[in-house]
């Protein structure tokens, strides 16, 4: 979000606190702009302020709509916040604000600075909350007369804003009445806004950063990964992804607050043969296409304190001969556009250098370039005036950021493929302009070189560099330590673990025969009933049907409906039954394609109520076209905006319909209201697009409550509901924290969770820009360590003494069948895993596995726990996978992957202490069928020996007879292609045909009778042949090409798509 509390990232809410002291205008700012603007204005008033004596800004209401006005910046840029519903006019010897009682107690500080800045006078109008202010623009105008003494005066406004809401409606029409001259002055906020200064210079920069980080450590490996394994993620779903991810900038390590960043736009993601270059443009459903000569565009653009940024790269795979030609151009004519933007030359140079470049290398490419090269960037995304075109005469100035966006529009490619056969290829980059030095290019930290963009699937060349590999044999710390367990104390301790283990899998046994026996854990299909939801009615009756001269799509706000003229009557849909609306636009027309839910087709939610009207007939699909391109753009976000703001509505009331009614919370006495934390952040975050703030949290009678300056942000949290509650420390973390996993689920703001957490950052995260590091023994340096371990220490210690007053309170007589105690993560037992999507640093507790730091958080209580499964151990790996089955076997099984090996002894050692058995394997098994065939037939589970078919080292001595009894419980034999499947998948590990088990239990007859070294040293081999695919993601190399020209040969391809060579 921006600097401003007071609204949200798109023209935010004017909430604050009551007295409005949590916000304070920087008055030597403030000064130090007003002037700047009176002298400007004074300097330029004929040719860019329109002859204005006057200049009147009226800022409207709060909008859900991301967009950029003049009036926004300009109260942005002057008083740090942004006023909606505020008048500002400026006069020669006064400045009249007209705005509400709170904005006006803020206000009221600025009069002195502006009398001494400008020498002007600051009269503060007060409306009143009900009234139109008529009145109070009347004192306005009647200043402004006695300003001129006539009627002659002109008044400067933005002519492009049209009035929004009663007040800006009132003083419109007030401005129009009155008699003066109205003159458009947009021209000069948009110079006055272009040179930036070293204050807004750094935001910029910071802005850039967080930008270039997210493209280059995130959205690049996650496309990799995703062409890697071949996975079907859509544009839609990165395009949310990547938006988290610069919301939270610490994801990407970038040490800026989340508080002061925002989106520019929503990321756009496209491939697959439709692209739109615009900054408008918006990432559809489709998957992500990476097939041979495809290629991908990504664009995104982050926010600092509500300057702007932004970067854009294209990714070629397997480019042909034209693809290569076309980026390599591109390239060189967007590095020429930069160059020439210096101090002192037109705007306009760089899109002629542009133009030169393809005029000279690839004149046919020529009718494909973008009409612009980017335009100006700062508190608006696009700086009107400063556009990079061929007529723009303007002089580019140091301290002027530019966005430099240049692109090639539906290129014909040499394919036959239709999805490829269509490509279009982009590149931006933020640039400040320096007097004397050539342009700064703020994100070339994200490479657009050709190494860095363009990948190819060659197959010999992968066969080249596999021989090439680093043998696995030395240093793999599970074999080292294997090899060198041979004293006679280690034998001993590994005996007593092994004892322990068979005494824990005849208890686990014994424990699972009864449960099953008394019907307690059958699994189900996991689906409830059908969703039930109430009829959908927009209208009672016709009559309630809006009249409408016009036939055209019409979106009635207020009945949730939109009317769609069909054979000349207006015909009512409410906005649920649109499953999506988009419009596309050719030469002179556009097509607006509404789509409806319709039962029986797929990806549509079923809905008991269509099972009420089995006979009817369904619209599935209407198309319209116009001649009017803006109005279609219109209709068609105004249709997605009502059915987004309806679809999120009726989800957050069907997740409250779930939740179990809490106690009501009783307030502390006096006594009690030591027991709080202050500045606290929570996760998850309370929704809504305003600035985040910190709150306090409070131990109550029984219960906490944290609560922010914001009314509607609060949370109860009953000591009843808690099931654990965590205390974290920061050692090596940044943060230190409280986590409370809850027995069931709450509501924080829209979302429902059973994990709450607060916390603090011990480090102040502000990432230095300048790059380079200052000697360790600067005194500097040491002063600066110091203070971050003071800060960390008092942190830590605020947190200690809260938790020691809580467990206090909870050792009284009332909470002792609660169970309530602060547990804490136990490090030295921890290790690394992917629990999720991503690594993370697992700990155990006295009562839990957790993972507290990275989201989605991971609890586990040990005592829910059935048994441990360790897979992929053995040999020549370096990594293994845990599987967690619960006693609860309709819950799925928790998989934690790519374990390091060397965590392997410590883990079964802790598994064991805690009296929980683990078995090992040395393959991933497919646990959903094991569980299904277990609770299908209990008693022959228990009768084959319950769970000791996972026992490895008794299944090897009874291989000869155990073919059929185990038949239900063997693990696929096929190596995985990757050493963890996608974890959404139905299947959680390999599955096999049947003519793979035939075939496998061939081979079992013939090799009867082979020791276990033998058939040991065939699995080795067999990895070495297979180049030990199972290695860890971090090992596995993506490779991209070095140069062009290496297209990859049809047949390479293979007929089935699992034989796809890999992206390394």
């Amino acid at each position: 979000m921006g600097t401003d509390p007071m609204v949200d990232h798109q023209n935010g809410s004017t909430k604050a606190s009551a007295s409005g002291s949590a916000y304070k205008i920087d008055l030597v700012n403030f000064s130090k702009r007003l002037k700047g603007f009176y002298g400007h204005w004074r300097e330029h008033r004929s040719d860019l302020w329109a002859s204005s004596d006057v200049v009147a800004i009226a800022t409207p209401p709060p909008s859900e709509d991301l967009r950029y006005l003049k009036s926004s910046a300009m109260n942005i840029w002057l008083l740090g916040y942004e006023f909606p519903e505020t008048i500002m006019v400026f006069m020669n010897k006064q400045i009249h604000f007209l705005c509400s009682q709170k904005k006006a107690k803020l206000l009221e500080t600025l009069k002195k600075s502006a009398k001494e800045a400008v020498g002007a006078d600051s009269v503060i109008h007060v409306k009143a909350k009900n009234d139109d202010g008529a009145g109070l623009m009347e004192e306005i105008l009647s200043a402004v007369r006695g300003q001129s003494k006539s009627d002659s005066s002109v008044i400067g406004y933005i002519a492009k804003e049209a009035p929004e809401g009663k007040l800006l409606e009132t003083w419109s029409e007030k401005l129009s009445g009155s008699g003066f001259q109205l003159s458009d002055v947009t021209n000069g906020f948009s110079e006055l806004f272009a040179v930036k200064d070293e204050s807004e210079l750094t935001c910029v920069k910071k802005a850039a950063y967080l930008t270039s980080s997210v493209m280059k450590n995130f959205v690049v490996p996650r496309l990799e990964k995703i062409i890697d394994e071949e996975n079907k993620v859509s544009h839609s779903s990165l395009m949310d992804d990547t938006e988290k991810v610069i919301l939270d900038p610490l994801k990407v390590k970038v040490k800026l607050k989340a508080e002061n960043v925002d989106i520019c736009y929503p990321p756009i993601f496209q491939s697959g043969g439709e692209f739109d270059l615009r900054p408008s443009a918006s990432s559809n459903d489709d998957n992500l296409y990476y097939d041979s000569t495809s290629v991908i565009l990504c664009a995104i653009g982050a926010r600092y304190n509500n300057y702007c940024s932004n970067v854009a790269r294209t990714f070629l795979i397997d480019a042909d001969p034209t693809q290569s030609k076309a980026y390599e151009v591109l390239l060189r004519a967007h590095d020429a556009a930069i160059a020439a933007i210096k101090h002192g030359n037109k705007v306009s140079a760089a899109y002629q250098a542009a133009t030169a470049v393809v005029e000279k290398e690839a004149p046919e490419l020529l009718q494909h370039l973008t009409k612009t090269a980017g335009t100006g960037i700062g508190l608006e995304f696009r700086e009107s005036g400063l556009s990079l075109n061929l007529k723009n005469e303007r002089v580019a100035k140091a301290g002027m950021v530019f966005n430099i966006s240049l692109g090639f529009q539906n290129v014909q490619a040499q394919t036959n493929n239709p999805k490829t056969q269509k490509f279009s290829l982009l590149l931006a980059d933020t640039v400040v302009v320096v007097s004397g030095k050539s342009p700064e290019v703020l994100t070339q930290g994200c490479s657009k070189a050709v190494k860095d963009v363009a990948y190819s699937f060659n197959e010999d060349g992968e066969e080249e560099e596999r021989p090439k590999a680093k043998p696995v044999s030395n240093g793999e710390p599970f074999l080292s330590k294997a090899t060198l367990r041979s004293d006679h104390q280690e034998m001993s301790k590994e005996e007593l673990r092994r004892q322990h283990q068979a005494e824990l899998a005849r208890q686990k046994n014994e424990e699972t025969a009864r449960r099953l026996a008394g019907g307690g854990s059958a699994t189900g299909n996991g689906r409830g009933p059908a969703k039930a939801s109430s009829d959908l009615i927009a209208y009672k009756n016709a009559n309630e049907i809006p009249y409408s001269r016009e036939l055209g799509i019409q979106v009635d706000q207020k009945n949730e409906a939109i009317l769609l003229p069909i054979y000349g009557s207006m015909v009512p849909f409410h906005v649920a039954t649109v499953k999506s609306v988009t419009s596309h636009q050719d030469n002179r027309t556009c097509t607006i394609r509404i789509i409806f839910n319709v039962p029986g087709t797929p990806f549509t939610p079923h809905d008991a109520n269509s099972l009420k009207y089995q006979g009817a007939i369904y619209l599935k699909e209407i198309t319209f076209r116009s001649r009017d391109p803006r109005h279609s753009s219109e209709v068609v976000q105004q249709i997605k905006t009502l059915r987004r703001q309806v679809t999120s509505r009726e989800s957050e009331r069907a997740e409250r319909a779930t939740l179990v009614t809490q106690e009501k919370l009783q307030l502390a006495t006096n006594r009690m209201r030591t027991m709080r934390l202050p500045d606290l952040w929570i996760r998850p975050a309370f929704g809504g697009r305003g600035r985040k703030l910190t709150g306090t949290l409070e131990a109550h009678v029984n219960g906490f409550r944290y609560s922010t300056s914001r009314p509607e942000e609060r949370v109860d949290i009953m000591y009843g509901n808690i099931k654990h509650a965590f205390f974290q420390p920061a050692e090596r973390e940044m943060i230190t924290l409280l986590h409370f996993h809850l027995h069931n689920h709450i509501m924080v703001g829209n979302k429902k969770t059973k994990d709450v957490q607060f916390y603090v950052e011990v480090m102040d995260v502000v990432q230095t820009l300048g790059g380079g590091r200052r000697s360790a023994l600067d005194p500097d340096e040491i002063e600066e360590e110091q203070r971050e371990r003071d800060r960390k220490n008092r942190i830590n210690t605020d947190f200690q003494n809260f938790v020691t007053k809580v467990h206090d309170h909870w050792s009284q007589s009332q909470f002792k069948g609660l169970d309530l105690e602060f547990d804490q993560p136990l490090r030295e037992l921890g290790f690394h895993g992917v629990p999720h999507k991503s690594s993370a640093f697992i700990v155990p507790t006295s009562t839990c596995l957790v993972e507290l730091i990275e989201t989605p958080f991971l609890v586990i209580t040990l005592s829910e726990i059935e048994i441990v499964n360790l897979e992929r151990v053995g040999l020549m790996q370096k990594n293994f996978d845990m599987a967690i089955v619960f006693k609860d076997f309709k819950r799925d099984v928790l998989r934690i992957d790519s374990i390091p090996s060397s965590s392997l002894d410590g883990i079964k050692e802790w598994l064991d202490t805690t009296d929980l058995k683990y078995y090992e394997s040395r393959l991933n098994l497919n646990w959903r069928p094991i569980l299904k065939t277990i609770t299908d037939d209990p008693e022959k589970f228990i009768e084959d020996g319950g769970w000791e078919f996972l026992n490895l080292e008794a299944s090897d001595s009874d291989s000869e007879n155990s073919g059929e009894s185990d038949q239900g419980y063997e693990p696929s034999d096929a190596e995985p292609e990757s050493e963890s499947e996608d974890e959404d998948s139905a299947s959680e590990s390999l599955v096999e045909s049947d003519e793979d088990e035939e075939d496998d239990s061939e081979d079992s007859e013939e090799e009867k009778g082979k020791t276990w070294e033998e058939l040991e040293r065939e699995a080795s081999n067999a990895d070495r042949e297979k180049g030990d695919e199972s290695d860890s993601e971090e090992e596995r190399r993506k490779r991209k090409a070095k140069s062009f020209g290496k297209s990859r040969a049809p047949e390479s391809r293979g007929a089935s798509f699992n034989k796809r060579p890999k992206l390394r």
